[in-house]
């Protein structure tokens, strides 16, 4: 065997040997308890104990039996005073260490390692991965999006968090602690809204009709939940649209559906039943005083001579012509009894949309003119046949007007074009015809190409353009030139009636680019080729 490891194997046995000298010295200490206060205990310790047991680490039997059966060092943990809540958790299976499968069966040293050193943490916790329930508290609802910390607060211990609702949702109560604590007994976990509380059958006032449909809140105000009042005059005092007049037995007549639904039947209780609009009217529209004792006349003109849009110029006899379905539902038919049938627009006219002095009908025009010269946008600029272009159905409606007919006619993107895009005032006939007069913003060239931009585009669309440089202009496009945006050569702004002049010259182009610097002349051609300014014409 060769020396050095025959010198590390009896290094080896005497390491062996002191060790098993020490464990029998530590196991020979009376009591049956390890302690660390020789040098033969320390030899045996893996490391020095977290900081909070640091106390302890020159009394091993803390923590372990004589034997070091690591089974049994469970009991130590737990009987340790800073551990009793575990120890109930275990007995009564409650808890993290009561529920949790592994840690009820685990020894503590599993997640409690020690002897790690004085920085090492006792509690390998980690709150990402906690199943909450192995808790007393199991995450339902809003609980299970809520943050860890908005119930585990700072320099509390986990299982210190609070686990009834009022514990953690005091300053939430809205009812100020007026209905106890037990916010359970209505509420949901998945929302203060969720409330199982039922009206109807925990109170003496089951919510009926519109009732059923209201916020808590309508009826008890500030939270009042005792002594609340039950008569309806008591919450709809101020709802009250007869003001007092009538008395505060609402039920008499109204129904809990809705204020609008009432027993009362005016037909079969009064001798004037309602009809038509009368049937949809408020009570008040014609019961303007105290209860139903109102003297109140029968004939329209009582109730409704402020109505009268007539003036009393047709008489007060209004049912020769109205009728209770609305003053618009009349019994005279202009078309038959008067000289201008109402089609179209008028059709739905007011009669004092015409008829609106003292004439009579025999004295109104029936042109158009007559009544609309107020609405004539075009300001008798086009005369005043207006029927000419327009038609009873509106202004704006059916219009005869062909514009091809006039010295521009629409094609293309004109054709779609609203007239208001071209014509920015109703004379219609100051609107130029030029391109320029109306897309002068829209010259990308900004009259580098002049005005004339019929040369290469047509009405159908800006980008469908038919300029064929090399049949329209004197310079073919060759090499280099084909495919060059128009604005590299055409780089100044026309004036107004200036025609296209550019040279074909290279020279006019490409100046900037000699670098000969002008010392071979102008006639960059006789060398250079379309391609390419490197690429050279050879000369055989």
């Amino acid at each position: 065997m060769p020396a050095h490891l025959r010198h590390r194997g009896w290094r080896s046995l005497l390491a062996a040997a002191v060790l098993l000298v020490g464990i029998c010295l530590a196991l020979l200490v009376p009591g049956g308890a390890l302690r660390a206060d020789n040098t033969f205990d320390r030899m045996l310790m893996p490391g020095p104990l977290a900081s909070d047991h640091a106390e302890f680490e020159d009394d091993c039997g803390q923590c372990h039996y004589r034997d070091l059966e690591r089974e049994d060092q469970k009991e130590l943990c737990v009987s340790c005073h800073d551990h009793e809540n575990i120890a109930i958790d275990l007995r009564d299976g409650t808890g993290l260490h009561g529920r949790d499968p592994q840690a009820s069966k685990a020894p503590c040293r599993l997640c409690h390692a020690d002897h790690l050193g004085r920085d090492a943490a006792l509690v390998t916790f980690d709150p990402e991965t906690f199943d909450h329930r192995y808790s007393d508290f199991e995450l339902e609802g809003r609980h299970a999006l809520a943050a860890c910390s908005s119930c585990h607060r700072p320099n509390e211990k986990w299982h210190e968090a609070p686990d009834t609702c009022h514990s953690c949702h005091e300053s939430d109560d809205v009812h100020a602690g007026e209905l106890g604590e037990a916010c359970g007994d209505c509420h949901k976990p998945e929302g203060w809204e969720r409330a199982e509380f039922d009206h109807d059958l925990d109170t003496d006032w089951p919510l009926e009709g519109a009732h059923a449909d209201v916020t808590c809140e309508l009826c008890h105000a500030e939270q009042r939940y005792e002594d609340t009042p039950t008569e309806c005059v008591d919450c709809h005092r101020i709802n009250d649209v007869h003001g007092g007049r009538y008395g505060a037995e609402c039920e008499t007549c109204h129904l809990v559906e809705a204020w609008d639904e009432t027993e009362f039947d005016h037909d079969s209780d009064t001798d004037w039943p309602l009809r038509g609009r009368h049937d949809r009217v408020e009570c008040d529209s014609c019961h303007t005083g105290h209860l139903y004792d109102d003297d109140l006349g029968e004939q329209c003109i009582d109730c409704h001579r402020e109505d009268d849009v007539h003036r009393g110029r047709n008489g007060e006899k209004c049912a020769d012509c109205h009728s209770e379905k609305g003053w618009v539902n009349v019994d005279f038919d202009h078309e038959r009894d008067t000289d201008f049938p109402r089609r179209g627009r008028h059709e739905d006219l007011q009669c004092v949309a015409c008829h609106r002095g003292q004439e009579s009908a025999g004295d109104l025009s029936t042109s158009c003119v007559s009544c609309h010269r107020a609405d004539d946008v075009h300001r008798g600029a086009q005369g005043e046949d207006c029927a000419s272009c327009h038609s009873d159905e509106g202004w704006g409606e059916q219009v005869r007007f062909d514009h091809d007919i006039t010295r521009f006619p629409l094609i293309g993107q004109h054709a779609v074009a609203p007239c208001e895009a071209c014509h920015l005032s109703a004379s219609y006939s100051d609107v130029d015809s030029r391109c320029e007069d109306c897309h002068a913003d829209d010259d990308i060239h900004e009259a580098r190409l002049g005005e004339d931009c019929a040369r290469c585009h047509n009405p159908n669309d800006w980008l469908l353009w038919h300029f064929d440089h090399d049949r329209d202009t004197d310079f073919e496009l060759l090499g280099r030139h084909v495919g060059l945006d128009c604005h590299a050569c055409h780089v100044r702004a026309l004036e107004p009636g200036e025609e296209i002049e550019l040279s074909g010259e290279c020279y006019r182009c490409h100046q900037a680019d000699d670098v000969h610097r002008g010392r071979f002349g102008r006639r960059c051609d006789r060398c250079h080729v379309n391609e390419s300014f490197e690429k050279i014409k050879v000369v055989r």
